[in-house]
């Protein structure tokens, strides 16, 4: 599953690794969020070095659909029946500080985007009550919304029944932007880091951060790896793994001229491709949506078949370019967790929990990291970041992490039973399947993937959780807190920092 984003010229590879070496600021993670924050401070004048497992832009920032919105579905109304006007209002400026940064930032270094109008649109009359919800918290939050009914909307061929409508949003080639940063910071004198995996973060006797290769030392560490990679503050337990699906098309015919997104299910995200603003004549339209928690799904790969079918259904002849997923990760509060990590010395940083929205959460976390980092007094920030530094937990917070962590349960309960319930030897999976059986007492991970069959421990190495098999990426995930695995048991994301150990393959065919 390779992204429509990924289609173009290599990305930058760094610098060689150099162990032992010192910089002023160390960040894990070569997303929008680490990038953003390592030019921010390089351009203050600080010795910057990154380093991610994999390359710029590896998962969630070269997964999405390259659309920058404030409207953001009805993410508004869910924080606004759960938060006050003003914590929904900080929400909105932080992310229009991180809009305004990020399509200024595309303009010097050359870019290109596209404006457009979104929409947050029903697709039965169920779900109108929430469009109002929508339009209501965005309004009270100071954004120019409009509602729309069915005959005022731009003529699309799928069904809508309503619509919330935003002028002047952005649609964007992700990856681009992430190049354009790596390469900003490397013309700074900035290191870049790629397949570098980081194993852990220090504040005594010395700030460093641990790798397979060996120690680099800092000032400061940002942890910008989507889910946190340490587990001070148990952050992991406050946010939940989201995996959703993108599928992209060529089409004959008209287009949407807007982007949109539906309120009620099954999701559907809708935008259309140009040369300004994605891959030159690869694909004209990136259809999203079916998104899920990771590791807790019917079916992976039937929910992308969903996505093309009903593509191909209101958009005739679309014919399938490129398919691919992301995780991104949402916190119970629905606002992102930014700043200091618990026992860091105020040392360590990080930033999680955009909710799918990082495109403008992302350069707005990277804003009040070099804030922090920098010393800069809180007279001289911006007023979301204070609004965000003393907002207080509220009850319904405490509900959505007590529901998440008692589905955990759930989960970690099931797991294991079924696996004790399928015992080796088993017959062989066929290509591309994967199942968990038991052998000896513990759960064994079973897969078939480019005709060689693997076995590797199915328990998670972060909290023990039996893995499930993603039949659309096949992989283990992890239906606890979303680590997931390569058939070889190689990590690929998630709290989790050993891979799966790989076992002797028993079975028949």
């Amino acid at each position: 599953m390779n992204p429509l984003w990924k289609t173009g010229a290599p990305l930058p590879l760094g610098s060689d690794f150099s162990p032992g070496s010192r910089h002023d600021v160390v960040i894990v993670g070569a997303g929008i969020t680490g990038l953003t924050t390592a030019v921010l401070l390089a351009r203050a004048g600080r010795d910057i070095a990154v380093v991610d497992a994999g390359g710029v832009a590896e998962l969630a920032t070269g997964g999405n659909t390259g659309k920058l919105s404030l409207l953001q579905g009805h993410q508004l109304a869910e924080i606004r029946r759960h938060h006050p006007a003003a914590l929904v209002r900080a929400y909105v400026e932080a992310n229009r500080a991180g809009m305004d940064w990020l399509t200024a930032f595309a303009d010097a270094a050359g870019v290109s985007y596209t404006r457009r109008t979104d929409h947050s649109y029903a697709q039965g009359r169920g779900g109108l009550e929430l469009l109002q919800a929508q339009h209501d918290a965005a309004r009270e939050a100071g954004l120019p919304t409009r509602m729309m009914a069915p005959e005022e909307l731009p003529t699309v061929p799928f069904p809508i029944s309503g619509a919330v409508a935003l002028d002047d949003q952005v649609a964007i080639d992700p990856v681009q932007i992430a190049r354009a940063l790596a390469e900003e910071l490397l013309a700074a004198g900035g290191t870049l880091h790629t397949g570098v995996r980081v194993t852990g973060a220090h504040a005594l006797p010395d700030t460093r951060i641990e790798t397979a290769g060996g120690p680099l030392f800092a000032h400061h560490i940002v942890i910008a790896t989507g889910s946190p990679i340490l587990d001070r503050g148990l952050y992991f337990a406050k946010i939940r793994g989201l995996r959703s699906y993108c599928v992209s098309f060529r089409v004959p015919g008209e287009l949407p001229e807007g982007t949109f997104l539906s309120v009620d299910g099954p999701t559907r995200s809708i935008r259309s491709v140009s040369a300004a603003d994605g891959p030159v004549g690869t694909a004209q339209l990136v259809v999203g949506g079916n998104g899920h928690p990771v590791g807790r799904s019917d079916g992976e790969k039937a929910a992308v078949e969903d996505i093309v079918s009903w593509t191909q259904a209101h958009f005739p002849g679309a014919e399938e370019t490129h398919r691919w997923s992301a995780q991104d990760y949402e916190s119970h509060n629905l606002i992102p967790f930014v700043g200091a990590m618990p026992r860091g010395l105020g040392r360590i940083r990080f930033a999680t929990g955009y909710a799918k929205w990082g495109l403008s959460n992302a350069p707005a976390a990277a804003m009040r990291l070099t804030a922090e980092i920098l010393g800069t007094s809180w007279n001289d920030r911006p007023r979301w970041m204070n609004t965000f530094a003393t907002r207080l937990t509220m009850a319904a917070d405490l509900v959505r992490g007590a529901t998440e962590g008692g589905k955990v349960a759930v989960a970690l309960a099931s797991g294991w039973s079924e696996a004790e319930s399928r015992s080796v030897p088993i017959p062989q999976p066929e290509e591309g399947e994967g199942v968990v059986a038991n052998r000896a007492g513990l759960p064994v991970a079973i897969s078939t993937v480019d005709g060689v069959t693997r076995a590797v421990d199915a328990v998670c190495p972060h909290l023990g959780g039996v893995l499930e098999w993603n039949d659309a990426e096949c992989t283990w995930d992890c239906p606890l807190h979303a680590s997931r695995f390569s058939p070889d048991g190689t990590r690929i994301e998630g709290p989790a920092l050993r891979d799966l150990k790989e076992l002797p393959r028993t079975g028949r065919r």
